[in-house]
């Protein structure tokens, strides 16, 4: 009889608890408003490919590059000339198969590694000057323009012309500087042709070295360079050497010489011919020399024996032009 009392009464509060739940949720939706649904704040997925996590801004059609169109196939190699020597290429897809011309820095060429491949990829170029392409490609049985030449807007005659090629790339070997700019100050010492520097030179052979000025500028040296020939035989330029070497040995060994190697060169002279002049620009990251040592620039005759070689002094050095204006034209 006890038993069965116990069960009853559980019974009953079980039924008692479930009735009073039922009646504060009911009068919960009475009282206050139901909750809404909404998108998530952040999604994992949009399908849409508009929204991004956390405060985004849209990048604008301005700030697009807009690419080159390029064709390729797979029996056929397109060939694209740059100004510059390449110093960066990269392919969006491993359809695409490229690289430099052999003994060419400034060729680069394109094919196809796969044959009628449907969907488009892309590929960009980075060159030395600072320059930057960009390509979208895609196949073609036969494509219109198997070689290319990207021009120049320097010498392309369009002063408003700056192209898609945007001159913004900072290579690290001219720290801070612009390869643009360093191609401009270039040409411009190149152009205006002064001798600032009187003292230093070689002539043997009826071959004449010398060194026309130096100038600097946000951390790098230029060094513009003559060489006159002044005989009837042609000068043929194997190679030009600056080390930095000790002023009093008598027998100099590779440990006591220092090699200085230049970055850039404007109108690199190979070959002088009789009764002419050649003049290049070169272009070096800042070093001074220390007092017991001095900076040797050789030049070699290829096949031939006109060596000719001149000495330039730290003090010459510090005493460096600066650049205040450019004349390219």
């Amino acid at each position: 009889m006890k038993r069965t009392i116990m069960y009853f009464a559980l019974a009953m509060g079980i039924v008692t608890a479930n009735a009073q739940e039922n009646k504060s949720v009911k009068e919960s939706n009475g009282s206050e408003e139901q909750p809404t649904l909404t998108k998530e704040v952040y999604p994992q997925k949009e399908a849409d490919g508009d929204l991004y996590h956390g405060l985004t801004k849209k990048l604008t059609f301005d700030r697009m590059i807009p690419p080159h169109g390029l064709e390729v196939t797979y029996d056929k190699t397109v060939h694209i000339i740059f100004p510059a020597e390449v110093r960066y290429v990269d392919l969006g897809s491993p359809n695409l198969i490229a690289g430099k011309a052999d003994g060419a820095e400034n060729v680069i060429r394109v094919k196809a590694t796969v044959k009628n491949f449907k969907n488009e990829t892309n590929m960009s170029v980075i060159t030395e000057d600072g320059s930057f392409y960009t390509f979208n490609v895609k196949y073609a049985k036969e494509p219109l323009l198997h070689n290319v030449e990207m021009c120049d807007f320097i010498h392309d005659g369009e002063a408003v012309n700056r192209p898609n090629n945007a001159q913004e790339i900072y290579l690290k070997e001219l720290g801070s500087e612009s390869p643009m700019l360093v191609r401009l100050i270039m040409k411009s010492i190149h152009k205006q042709n002064k001798r600032e520097v009187k003292h230093i030179g070689c002539k043997r052979f009826g071959i004449q070295y010398l060194l026309k000025g130096i100038y600097t500028h946000n951390g790098l040296l230029y060094f513009h360079t003559e060489i006159k020939n002044q005989s009837n035989v042609p000068f043929d330029v194997d190679y030009v050497t600056w080390k930095i070497v000790d002023k009093k040995v008598a027998k100099r060994t590779a440990v006591q010489e220092q090699v200085v190697l230049p970055l850039r060169a404007q109108n690199y002279a190979t070959c002088v011919p009789g009764k002419k002049s050649e003049r290049t620009v070169f272009t070096m990251a800042k070093f001074t020399i220390p007092d017991d040592k001095c900076l040797v620039v050789e030049l070699n005759e290829k096949n031939g024996g006109r060596h000719q070689s001149f000495v330039i002094e730290n003090e010459d050095l510090v005493r460096a032009n600066t650049i205040n204006e450019l004349q390219v034209r």
